[in-house]
């Protein structure tokens, strides 16, 4: 399935957790443009991380807006996740400074039961 989710929606989540304003829009639209032109979405989800995680596409909220879109996403299509190897996937992005899509696709993966 295709990814759906539109720059309206993503600021709506970090809005959950902050003002939802943008810093890195640019990043953001490319993004989006890529994760809607694939049908994995796994690498959907790990080009919107990326961007949201290195690229803080958010003034704040970065790291919760990112974990919120993983495991809504990740349930959405029909699957568990582990909250705790959520968390720690997240901090092994950021403190590895992990930009690699294929990468990051491959620790998604592993947060999936």
């Amino acid at each position: 399935m295709k990814f759906f989710l539109n720059k309206k929606d993503m600021i709506t989540i970090n809005q959950m957790f902050d003002q939802g304003h943008l810093n890195n829009e640019a990043s953001l639209d490319f993004a989006l443009d890529y994760a809607r032109r694939t049908e994995n979405y796994t690498k959907a989800l790990a080009y919107i991380t990326r961007a949201i995680l290195i690229d803080h596409v958010f003034e704040e909220g970065n790291k919760r807006t990112a974990a919120c879109l993983i495991k809504s996403y990740i349930e959405y299509e029909g699957h568990k996740i582990y909250d705790d190897k959520l968390l720690i996937m997240i901090k092994e992005i950021l403190a590895k400074n992990i930009s690699s899509i294929n990468k990051i696709e491959e620790v998604i993966k592993d947060v999936i039961g």
